[in-house]
Protein backbone atom coordinates (compact mmCIF):
# COMPACT_ATOMS: atom_id res chain seq x y z
CA UNK A 1 0.00 0.00 0.00
CA UNK A 2 1.45 3.31 -0.81
CA UNK A 3 1.82 5.87 2.00
CA UNK A 4 0.76 9.15 1.27
CA UNK A 5 3.18 11.99 1.77
CA UNK A 6 2.55 15.21 3.44
CA UNK A 7 2.70 18.04 1.51
CA UNK A 8 4.33 21.17 2.74
CA UNK A 9 3.59 24.36 0.87
CA UNK A 10 6.45 26.47 -0.33
CA UNK A 11 6.30 30.49 0.00
CA UNK A 12 8.98 32.34 -1.06
CA UNK A 13 9.31 35.69 0.60
CA UNK A 14 12.02 37.31 -1.31
CA UNK A 15 14.38 39.83 0.18
CA UNK A 16 12.53 41.00 3.41
CA UNK A 17 13.47 42.21 6.90
CA UNK A 18 14.32 40.29 9.76
CA UNK A 19 11.64 41.65 11.59
CA UNK A 20 9.04 41.16 9.20
CA UNK A 21 10.13 37.58 8.70
CA UNK A 22 9.42 37.12 12.18
CA UNK A 23 6.57 38.28 12.04
CA UNK A 24 5.38 35.91 9.25
CA UNK A 25 6.73 33.09 10.98
CA UNK A 26 4.37 34.06 13.97
CA UNK A 27 1.73 34.13 12.13
CA UNK A 28 2.09 30.38 10.45
CA UNK A 29 2.63 29.03 14.11
CA UNK A 30 -0.17 30.45 15.22
CA UNK A 31 -2.48 28.55 12.77
CA UNK A 32 -0.49 25.77 13.43
CA UNK A 33 -1.88 25.81 17.21
CA UNK A 34 -5.28 26.70 15.87
CA UNK A 35 -7.14 23.57 16.63
CA UNK A 36 -10.48 24.47 14.77
CA UNK A 37 -8.65 24.65 11.90
CA UNK A 38 -6.68 22.45 9.25
CA UNK A 39 -3.52 23.82 8.83
CA UNK A 40 -0.66 22.75 5.99
CA UNK A 41 3.20 22.69 6.84
CA UNK A 42 4.76 25.63 4.98
CA UNK A 43 8.80 26.12 4.23
CA UNK A 44 9.27 30.02 3.99
CA UNK A 45 12.13 30.75 1.91
CA UNK A 46 13.91 34.66 1.65
CA UNK A 47 16.52 36.56 1.86
CA UNK A 48 17.33 38.93 4.45
CA UNK A 49 18.81 42.50 4.58
CA UNK A 50 22.19 42.66 6.67
CA UNK A 51 21.48 41.38 9.90
CA UNK A 52 23.24 40.04 13.24
CA UNK A 53 21.01 37.77 15.10
CA UNK A 54 22.29 35.92 18.09
CA UNK A 55 19.92 32.80 20.09
CA UNK A 56 19.11 31.64 23.39
CA UNK A 57 22.45 32.30 25.45
CA UNK A 58 21.59 36.38 24.42
CA UNK A 59 24.05 37.12 27.84
CA UNK A 60 26.90 36.52 26.05
CA UNK A 61 26.11 39.63 23.43
CA UNK A 62 26.35 43.02 25.81
CA UNK A 63 24.40 46.17 24.88
CA UNK A 64 28.00 47.12 23.73
CA UNK A 65 28.75 44.87 21.53
CA UNK A 66 25.06 45.14 19.65
CA UNK A 67 25.78 48.61 19.09
CA UNK A 68 28.77 48.27 17.62
CA UNK A 69 27.40 45.80 15.39
CA UNK A 70 24.47 47.97 14.33
CA UNK A 71 27.45 50.61 13.57
CA UNK A 72 28.59 49.09 10.80
CA UNK A 73 25.16 49.24 8.85
CA UNK A 74 23.27 45.83 10.08
CA UNK A 75 20.40 45.79 12.21
CA UNK A 76 20.61 43.27 15.39
CA UNK A 77 17.87 40.69 17.08
CA UNK A 78 17.54 38.54 20.30
CA UNK A 79 15.82 35.70 19.27
CA UNK A 80 14.54 32.22 20.49
CA UNK A 81 16.40 30.22 18.03
CA UNK A 82 19.27 27.96 19.25
CA UNK A 83 22.92 28.57 18.74
CA UNK A 84 24.64 31.80 19.15
CA UNK A 85 25.65 34.45 16.66
CA UNK A 86 25.09 34.36 13.19
CA UNK A 87 24.93 37.54 10.03
CA UNK A 88 22.09 37.03 7.31
CA UNK A 89 22.57 39.13 4.59
CA UNK A 90 21.66 39.35 0.47
CA UNK A 91 23.01 35.84 -1.06
CA UNK A 92 22.40 33.88 1.71
CA UNK A 93 19.28 31.71 1.27
CA UNK A 94 17.05 31.35 4.19
CA UNK A 95 14.77 28.53 5.05
CA UNK A 96 11.97 29.03 7.82
CA UNK A 97 10.21 25.35 8.17
CA UNK A 98 7.27 25.92 9.82
CA UNK A 99 6.28 22.22 10.24
CA UNK A 100 4.06 20.26 13.22
CA UNK A 101 6.58 17.19 13.71
CA UNK A 102 3.23 15.12 14.27
CA UNK A 103 3.63 14.57 10.47
CA UNK A 104 6.53 13.71 10.45
CA UNK A 105 8.58 12.60 13.40
CA UNK A 106 8.46 13.56 17.02
CA UNK A 107 11.97 14.08 17.11
CA UNK A 108 13.79 17.47 17.16
CA UNK A 109 17.32 15.82 17.07
CA UNK A 110 15.50 13.76 13.78
CA UNK A 111 14.40 17.48 12.67
CA UNK A 112 17.86 18.88 13.05
CA UNK A 113 20.03 15.49 11.41
CA UNK A 114 17.14 15.71 8.69
CA UNK A 115 18.19 19.72 8.22
CA UNK A 116 21.76 19.03 7.92
CA UNK A 117 21.36 15.88 5.20
CA UNK A 118 18.83 18.16 3.37
CA UNK A 119 21.81 21.04 3.14
CA UNK A 120 24.62 17.96 2.72
CA UNK A 121 22.46 16.49 -0.51
CA UNK A 122 22.21 20.04 -1.97
CA UNK A 123 25.91 20.34 -1.64
CA UNK A 124 26.53 17.55 -3.16
CA UNK A 125 24.56 18.10 -6.09
CA UNK A 126 26.53 21.05 -7.03
CA UNK A 127 29.49 19.16 -6.06
CA UNK A 128 30.48 20.28 -3.04
CA UNK A 129 31.63 17.13 -0.34
CA UNK A 130 30.12 18.76 2.90
CA UNK A 131 29.26 17.13 6.54
CA UNK A 132 27.79 17.95 9.59
CA UNK A 133 29.32 18.04 13.11
CA UNK A 134 29.16 18.10 16.61
CA UNK A 135 29.42 22.15 16.13
CA UNK A 136 25.94 21.88 14.66
CA UNK A 137 25.33 23.16 10.93
CA UNK A 138 27.01 22.42 7.24
CA UNK A 139 30.34 21.98 6.56
CA UNK A 140 33.61 22.49 4.14
CA UNK A 141 36.70 21.00 5.92
CA UNK A 142 36.76 23.24 8.41
CA UNK A 143 34.70 26.69 7.21
CA UNK A 144 30.62 26.54 7.97
CA UNK A 145 28.85 27.04 4.53
CA UNK A 146 25.48 26.40 6.67
CA UNK A 147 24.08 27.70 9.60
CA UNK A 148 21.25 26.07 11.30
CA UNK A 149 19.36 27.51 14.74
CA UNK A 150 15.75 26.31 15.38
CA UNK A 151 12.97 26.62 17.86
CA UNK A 152 10.68 24.02 18.70
CA UNK A 153 7.87 24.70 20.79
CA UNK A 154 4.62 21.76 20.86
CA UNK A 155 6.17 20.47 18.04
CA UNK A 156 5.76 23.15 16.04
CA UNK A 157 9.06 24.00 14.35
CA UNK A 158 10.13 27.63 13.48
CA UNK A 159 13.61 29.23 12.67
CA UNK A 160 15.85 26.93 10.57
CA UNK A 161 19.10 27.69 8.16
CA UNK A 162 20.77 29.98 6.13
CA UNK A 163 22.76 29.14 3.29
CA UNK A 164 25.42 30.96 1.91
CA UNK A 165 25.51 31.03 -1.86
CA UNK A 166 27.40 34.62 -2.86
CA UNK A 167 26.81 36.50 0.79
CA UNK A 168 29.41 39.24 1.23
CA UNK A 169 31.66 36.93 3.56
CA UNK A 170 32.72 40.42 4.87
CA UNK A 171 29.97 40.99 7.20
CA UNK A 172 31.35 37.73 9.59
CA UNK A 173 34.64 39.13 9.95
CA UNK A 174 32.94 41.29 12.64
CA UNK A 175 32.04 38.37 14.68
CA UNK A 176 32.69 34.93 15.64
CA UNK A 177 30.07 32.75 13.68
CA UNK A 178 28.41 30.66 16.12
CA UNK A 179 30.68 31.71 18.50
CA UNK A 180 33.16 28.72 17.03
CA UNK A 181 36.77 30.26 17.47
CA UNK A 182 39.20 28.76 15.27
CA UNK A 183 36.93 28.10 11.96
CA UNK A 184 35.81 29.74 9.14
CA UNK A 185 32.91 30.20 6.84
CA UNK A 186 32.57 29.88 3.14
CA UNK A 187 29.76 30.04 0.73
CA UNK A 188 28.93 28.12 -2.75
CA UNK A 189 30.31 30.74 -5.05
CA UNK A 190 33.88 30.56 -2.98
CA UNK A 191 33.63 27.15 -3.19
CA UNK A 192 32.80 26.33 -6.70
CA UNK A 193 34.83 29.72 -7.68
CA UNK A 194 32.02 31.12 -9.93
CA UNK A 195 28.92 32.95 -9.01
CA UNK A 196 26.07 30.88 -7.09
CA UNK A 197 22.54 33.16 -7.05
CA UNK A 198 19.97 32.29 -4.47
CA UNK A 199 17.51 31.60 -7.29
CA UNK A 200 19.98 29.08 -8.52
CA UNK A 201 20.28 27.21 -5.07
CA UNK A 202 16.52 27.24 -4.26
CA UNK A 203 15.49 24.06 -6.67
CA UNK A 204 18.31 21.66 -5.58
CA UNK A 205 17.23 22.80 -1.86
CA UNK A 206 14.12 22.19 -2.29
CA UNK A 207 14.67 18.89 -4.06
CA UNK A 208 16.84 17.94 -1.04
CA UNK A 209 13.72 18.80 1.51
CA UNK A 210 11.46 16.31 -0.41
CA UNK A 211 13.41 13.62 0.09
CA UNK A 212 14.68 14.09 3.61
CA UNK A 213 11.22 14.87 5.15
CA UNK A 214 9.70 12.24 2.51
CA UNK A 215 7.30 15.20 1.31
CA UNK A 216 5.30 16.72 -1.63
CA UNK A 217 5.84 20.22 -2.20
CA UNK A 218 3.59 22.89 -3.28
CA UNK A 219 4.80 25.96 -4.46
CA UNK A 220 2.30 29.53 -3.61
CA UNK A 221 2.43 32.87 -4.52
CA UNK A 222 4.31 34.93 -1.31
CA UNK A 223 2.09 38.16 -2.12
CA UNK A 224 -0.26 37.17 0.85
CA UNK A 225 2.42 36.52 3.08
CA UNK A 226 4.41 39.37 3.18
CA UNK A 227 4.16 41.78 5.89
Amino acid sequence: MRIQKTVVRVVNLGLIPYASALRVQQQHIKKHLDTSSKYSNTLLLCEHQPVYTVGIRQALYSAEEEERLKSLGAEFFRTNRGGLITFHGPGQLVCYPILNLNFFKKSVRWYVCQLERTVISLCDKFGIEAASSPDTGVWVSENKICAIGIHCGLYITSHGLALNCNTDMRWFENIVPCGIVGKGVTSLSQELRREVSVPEAVSPLLEAFSEHFHCNLSLEDSENNKI
